[in-house]
């Protein structure tokens, strides 16, 4: 999730902790606990550009590390809080702020390693994306009636509601994925994978992707409130082969990467349709049903042991904004 909404549910769950007297120190407390666990995008090197993509939302979100994660923000908040509150009411709010991290980094497409060190799986539940304003808001407002009526019940319908609304993207993730693999059996195909996730800013509007061995399907779907679902149909790409793309020979530096951010990529790695240096993460673009990624490599196959570079491409014109638009509010 962005860091401010990270920061705004820590702060929520930490205040649903207090009391009268120290509900407002709480939401301090929990917010920079939340916001402690992104910590781990420092973990960056420049002869590596991938090492962030193998770092972020690994232990520093993992369950087993919540502990650890709200005792190091403990010590960091004690020189600012020991005059207002005791060590152990502290760690308390930390604790509070610091497990909210991971859970609801899992919530989103991206891939949480949740389970560390007993498992790499990388944990996506793609039920509300990375931004979503009605999501912050009900978190904003729950945390100023809290604030200024110094009750934490209002906290703790917060994060009720805040529960509810992760609940009602789950049960559009469903509707969405059932709306794709219908797709799929109506095109007479038999995809072996098929995925959805949730567009910026909503859980109205989702990608879908249907992996049919090296081949792609992307269109986008909106399900409505009550559940009504509209296809917009998208287009095919094919999908990169680390084994086989531009010949590569498996002893080059390129090739190594390549497969690096294949893994990263959950396999779904295809060339930009502008750019055929440029090899991206087909999960993510700027249109639902568009093919070119948001963020990838740059290498070049005449040059296997030259280093790669990470870029993100974010282009979005006027055209793309309105189709996106029209697609969001169900339009033609």
């Amino acid at each position: 999730m962005d860091i401010v909404t990270q920061g705004l549910l820590g702060a929520v769950a930490a205040q649903s902790g207090g009391d009268r007297r120290d509900v407002r120190i709480a939401a301090f407390g929990g917010a920079a606990a939340a916001m402690l666990a992104d910590a781990d995008v420092l973990i960056r090197s420049d002869t590596d550009p991938l090492l962030v993509l193998e770092y972020h939302r690994h232990f520093s979100h993992a369950l087993a590390f919540i502990p650890i994660g709200a005792l190091i923000a403990s010590v960091l908040l004690w020189p600012l809080l020991r005059g207002r509150l005791t060590w152990r009411r502290i760690y308390w709010f930390a604790l509070l702020g610091y497990a909210t991290a991971g859970v609801l980094d899992a919530c989103t497409s991206y891939g949480t390693r949740l389970l560390w060190p007993f498992s790499d799986a990388s944990i996506s539940w793609s039920i509300v994306a990375v931004v979503d304003p009605l999501f912050s808001a009900i978190l904003i407002a729950s945390l100023i009636i809290a604030w200024r009526t110094r009750n934490r019940h209002w906290a703790r319908l917060g994060v009720v509601m805040a529960i509810a609304y992760l609940g009602f993207g789950a049960i559009q993730h469903q509707r969405a994925l059932g709306a794709a693999e219908i797709l799929a059996s109506q095109r007479g195909q038999a995809p072996e994978r098929v995925l959805v996730k949730p567009t910026m800013g909503n859980v109205l509007l989702w990608r879908a992707l249907a992996i049919s061995g090296t081949t792609a399907h992307i269109d986008a779907v909106r399900v409505s409130v009550s559940g009504d679902t509209r296809v917009y149909a998208g287009t095919t790409a094919q999908l990169v082969v680390p084994e086989t793309w531009a010949d590569l020979p498996h002893d080059s530096h390129a090739y190594r990467e390549l497969q690096r951010f294949h893994g990263y990529s959950d396999h779904l790695l295809v060339v930009h349709p502008h750019d055929p240096n440029y090899i991206g993460d087909l999960r993510y673009a700027m249109l639902p049903t568009g093919i070119a990624p948001l963020w990838g490599i740059e290498l070049d196959p005449s040059r296997p042991d030259e280093p790669i570079r990470f870029a993100t491409r974010r282009e979005l014109t006027p055209a793309m904004r309105s189709r996106f638009v029209d697609m969001l509010l169900g339009r033609d």
